[in-house]
């Protein structure tokens, strides 16, 4: 978020770059970017004359010289938007010799979306002389509750680690669908809020109190009638709580308390760092490990292949996804 903010702060103060090379897995900062480009740099009198947007998959490398070669008309610059550019990726390095001697009043945006240029290849190297390229890498499951903290702190609100929790493990790692919920809690709510669990509840959808970090949280317990209750939950509501993420989510937590059993120090900072956690759960996973032995983990994390291969229909067509919910915490309890 760091680099995404000084590319930012570097459009607004109107350092602009000839190129930009918006590329990588996640399609959330390439937007972001590209949108920022098309609205900072011209005005709106003379976007009608100066911007265009062109698709890979509808325009060739000529074309895009030719386009990026025109002078702008009554502006300083033209900004020319390649949207889709992964589709280019066979003709794409024709592109270098335009980037050898760019036109300095276009500004080329290459979204480039879900793969990478070769880096050892010349437009890449080319661009990254003249241009800025920007790699925009997926997050990891473990790193969504500090980006939503992070990004929540810059619009001058507050979230609770199970709130953030929540949302991560409903939202997954989708950053464009994140942010749109995270926007919907900003229309309603106050500036200087912290956002809790009720308000996710109450505004978003997701149960504050049936939920897979709940499920979690019981079973690190071992309380089973609350981790009944919540399984019950899921089965009633299937669609609101897929088995195939309920099983990922229990297979990551066990892997994890297995991982906590093999560490010589477990003070609630040294199981935070390891198992790259907030330190705010640290607590419930020291209390689990208690409750299960290394031999049980090992136990539940073999239990829980098998059981993820169930959770995509195989070996279990005739029984619905409370009943394997209920077996697989019989196992996990016994």
């Amino acid at each position: 978020m760091d680099e995404v903010k000084q590319i930012v702060a570097d459009i607004k103060a109107r350092k602009f770059k000839p190129i930009y090379l918006l590329m990588g897995e996640e399609p959330y900062y390439i937007d972001r970017i590209s949108e920022l480009l098309e609205k900072e740099v011209l005005n709106e009198d003379e976007k009608g004359f100066n911007q265009m947007t062109l698709y890979g998959r509808d325009v060739s490398i000529d074309e895009i010289v030719g386009h990026a070669k025109r002078f702008p008309m009554m502006a300083e610059y033209q900004v020319v938007v390649i949207k889709e550019a992964q589709d280019l990726s066979r003709t794409i390095e024709n592109l270098v010799s335009y980037v050898k001697q760019p036109q300095p009043s276009t500004i080329l945006v290459l979204n480039y979306k879900y793969k990478t240029l070769d880096k050892r290849k010349s437009l890449y190297k080319e661009i990254k002389k003249v241009g800025l390229v920007f790699d925009s890498k997926k997050l990891y499951d473990n790193q969504i509750p500090d980006w939503i903290k992070r990004v929540l702190s810059g619009q001058g609100y507050t979230i609770t680690p199970k709130a953030a929790m929540m949302l991560s493990e409903f939202l997954g790692t989708d950053l464009s669908k994140i942010s749109n919920e995270l926007n919907k809690l900003q229309v309603i709510l106050p500036k200087g809020t912290q956002i809790t669990p009720e308000h996710i509840e109450e505004n978003i959808g997701i149960s504050k109190d049936y939920n897979n970090f709940e499920l979690h949280k019981a079973i690190g317990e071992r309380d089973e009638n609350k981790a009944y209750r919540i399984v019950k939950y899921f089965g009633d509501n299937p669609k609101d709580n897929p088995l195939v993420l309920t099983i990922g989510f229990l297979y990551t937590y066990f892997s994890k308390l297995l991982h906590l059993h093999g560490l010589n120090d477990k003070s609630s900072r040294s199981v935070a760092a390891a198992l790259k956690i907030n330190p705010y759960f640290a607590g419930e996973y020291i209390t689990a490990s208690k409750n299960y032995p290394m031999r049980k983990v090992s136990t539940i994390v073999a239990t829980l292949r098998e059981f993820d291969v169930k959770s995509k229909g195989v070996g279990a067509n005739s029984l619905s996804q409370k009943d394997i919910l209920n077996e697989l915490l019989v196992k996990i309890f016994m």
